[in-house]
């Protein structure tokens, strides 16, 4: 089928041709293989090749992936020209497989079987959902695509909840982040209420401090006017002569 009979979007369209470019490449690579008789540079160009169809097999993926995603939006002709281009493609890719397996068993070359292994089947697309699709009427594919609907609709819905459930530990978690500021607000407000108080003690301390220095100056003056007193008793009791009689004889 033409590129330019399909109708298809940008995204399917870049695939496509990637796809058809690859096929180009193999029909080349296989062309070439004919003319190599060194047997380990067939070798090599089968592992090429085998690299190349694995590409392939992961575009087709693709290509079907994106058919699904498009298929309510485009009308059912342009739905079935799009699947029988992937089964063509897939047909395509599926003589290109057969083809390398003659030439691994011409060649006897167990190095090439690295592709069976690691693709988990001798055949690319086999045990994967492009090779289930192409065997698929388009009555199964219409209600594979709603099953995959549903799938998706409870996976939507099970998103949903979880957003739900983070939006109302997000509400909960305000509340207690509200609460736990107002009381930051009330702690700092007693914080400056018992720094207030600290400044009033330390002033009044400071006051009792001077008024208990001019106490004591007073105390030590008392003091030092009684030990006076005392001294002149002791002087008046323990002289014969009176300290203050020089004053009555001037007088």
């Amino acid at each position: 089928m033409a590129n330019m009979e399909l109708q298809m979007g940008p995204q399917l369209e870049q695939i496509h041709g990637e796809i058809h470019d690859n096929f180009r490449a193999l029909a080349n690579g296989f062309q070439k293989l004919d003319k190599i008789k060194d047997s380990n540079r067939q070798s090599k160009q089968l592992e090429e090749l085998t690299a190349k169809m694995r590409e392939c097999k992961r575009l087709i993926k693709e290509f079907d992936r994106e058919i699904k995603d498009e298929e309510i939006r485009n009308p059912p002709e342009v739905n079935k020209q799009l699947n029988d281009e992937k089964q063509s493609m897939i047909k395509e890719l599926n003589s290109y497989v057969a083809l390398r397996k003659t030439y691994v068993s011409s060649l006897g070359n167990k190095r090439v079987e690295l592709f069976d292994m690691g693709a988990g089947a001798s055949d690319p697309t086999a045990d994967d959902n492009v090779q289930m699709a192409s065997a698929m009427s388009n009555q199964e594919l219409i209600n594979a695509g709603m099953k995959t609907m549903n799938e998706t609709d409870q996976a939507i819905e099970r998103s949903k909840q979880v957003v739900e459930q983070t939006i109302e530990v997000g509400t909960q978690t305000a509340v207690t982040l509200k609460g736990q500021t107002e009381q930051m607000g009330r702690i700092v407000n007693e914080l400056d209420t018992i720094q207030f108080s600290i400044k009033k003690a330390s002033q009044l301390v400071k006051e009792i401090g001077r008024q208990v220095a001019t106490d004591k100056c007073i105390m030590l003056f008392l003091f030092l006017i009684v030990c006076g007193v005392i001294a002149i008793i002791i002087v008046k009791v323990f002289s014969p002569i009176h300290p203050f009689s020089f004053l009555n004889f001037s007088c």
